[in-house]
């Protein structure tokens, strides 16, 4: 999913907006590589038995050509069934593998500096730099450097419009700002509610309360006390990756190795602070090692979440944030304390939307949720590279199927012209972002959890978006979407 960031000039109205469409055009004629894989196997094995003399032939060959034809051509969930093929074959490497399940082993001490994460996430190495005291999370089969900021910022649906816009279109200057860059390679947004442990009603209350001894008094600290910890609240953090690859000359420049990775890394968050200042919201800081490992412990246990907030000092130790145990099914995961699914923003909305379409996914209440937007800045060189290749193989299979009378499709034509507005997009200076969206939903039991996702679907439905459940990688997706690493599916 790809979408330009417009620098438009405040006006008084809201402006809508609307995203690119998801690539669906196949190879040739709307077919995959792996349909065609699985069609040429079929019709070499077919023509082999006419040629080898046909009849029996024909009957005995049969069920390769027929199964080709079902692979290529049968639907199974919107996808067809050779392109499941991947991922049940990996479901089923892992399973026999034993790589669905994993306890943490208490008594064998880890290695020191690394992350107590389950799967591919155990590479993963902790850095805390002396200058920001940032905690950075290196990434050295990937070659990223991570770092979290939290971010405040007002209720952006009680705006009146023109604030809205203004507000926008600031949003825009921050996002073409990380893809001018060409150092970076992922910046999440991760929104997620949390349950409220009651802190800050309880010092709210003891800073302004009166507490005189009178019934009003007492009855108002009691309901504090009580319902304070009930409620909900939303957090909202940027997480910015840097790419060491395409950042090989700074960093060798700034005295090479992590070091040096680091100090590249600080120009690039002191340029997006910066932006995101000027786009009226509050950054409170880069997250320490220590509010790191509460963020993580807190999303594979939500039920200790509001102890580690009541009491800061607990939970400070990246190499005990990991959980303790974690078995994968094929629709869903289950961690310490909760059942997560993982869901997939398959398609944005191909209408013209307003900025605020997503209000009924992220303002649900009662729903313990993640939402992760993942954005991959693209260079203006590549940008041109992936645009014309686009533009070549649209023209080429238009041309193709004409020559054999196929109709031409609706939706190929407007993908096309979606092609033509990003070409026009980057020549005018801006930039393309690949987005991609998942929703996490958390829950103690089964049950809520099946309640919980389909709340989660139907706000989808009307936020315009259509979602689907991330089947056979749900360990993986619940990386991406619950947790602030940059991580992808």
């Amino acid at each position: 999913m790809s979408s330009a960031n417009n620098d438009r000039q405040p006006a008084g109205d809201l402006v809508p907006v609307k995203f690119s469409r998801l690539t669906r055009r196949g190879v040739l004629l709307g077919l995959s590589l792996t349909q065609l894989v699985a069609l040429a196997i079929g019709g070499a094995t077919l023509i082999g038995a006419f040629y080898a003399g046909g009849g029996m032939l024909l009957a005995y060959t049969a069920p390769v050509w027929v199964l080709a034809a079902v692979l290529t051509w049968i639907p199974v969930a919107g996808r067809p069934i050779v392109e499941w093929l991947p991922v049940a074959c990996w479901w089923l490497w892992r399973t026999t593998g034993g790589q669905l399940l994993y306890r943490r082993r208490i008594v064998v001490p880890r290695p020191v500096g690394t992350l107590a994460l389950p799967g591919d996430r155990a590479r993963l190495r902790e850095y805390s730099d002396p200058d920001t005291g940032a905690g950075m999370i290196h990434d050295p089969h990937a070659a990223t450097l991570t770092v979290v900021c939290e971010v405040t910022h007002p209720a952006f649906v009680l705006l009146d419009p023109s604030e809205q816009e203004r507000r926008v279109t600031s949003w825009g200057r921050v996002l073409a700002t990380v893809c001018r860059s060409g150092r970076i390679a992922t910046l999440q947004i991760l929104e997620r509610t949390l349950p409220d442990s009651g802190t800050g009603l309880a010092e709210w209350w003891a800073s302004h309360g009166t507490t005189d001894g009178s019934w009003a008094a007492d009855t108002y600290a009691e309901l504090i006390d009580r319902a304070g910890p009930a409620g909900e609240r939303h957090a909202t953090t940027l997480s910015l990756s840097l790419d060491m690859k395409a950042s090989a000359r700074q960093i060798r420049t700034a005295g090479g190795g992590i070091r040096g990775a680091a100090a590249v890394l600080r120009q690039e968050m002191n340029t997006l602070v910066a932006a995101v200042r000027s786009a009226d919201l509050s950054p409170s800081g880069w997250l320490t090692p220590g509010q790191i490992a509460v963020m993580l412990r807190s999303a594979y246990d939500p039920a200790i979440a509001a102890t580690l907030e009541r009491h800061g000092q607990l939970g400070q130790s990246l190499a005990t944030a990991g959980p303790v145990a974690v078995t994968e099914a094929w629709g869903r995961l289950r961690t310490d304390s909760a059942h997560h699914a993982v869901l997939w923003v398959s398609e944005w909305p191909r209408s013209l939307v307003y900025p605020g379409f997503l209000s009924p996914v992220l303002l649900s209440t009662g729903i313990q949720r993640s939402f992760s937007l993942i954005c991959t800045p693209m260079r203006s060189d590549q940008a041109a590279r992936d645009i014309r290749k686009k533009k070549v193989e649209h023209i080429s299979d238009q041309a193709q199927r004409a020559k054999i009378g196929q109709i031409e499709d609706a939706s190929l034509t407007a993908e096309y012209h979606d092609v033509l507005q990003q070409e026009a997009d980057l020549t005018a200076g801006h930039g393309i972002l690949r987005y991609t969206g998942l929703i996490s939903v958390s829950a103690p039991t089964v049950e809520e959890l099946d309640a919980g996702v389909a709340a989660i679907e139907q706000a989808a439905i009307q936020a315009s978006c259509e979602t689907r459940l991330l089947v056979g990688q749900q360990a993986a997706a619940f990386t991406a979407a619950a947790l602030p690493l940059c991580r992808s599916v």
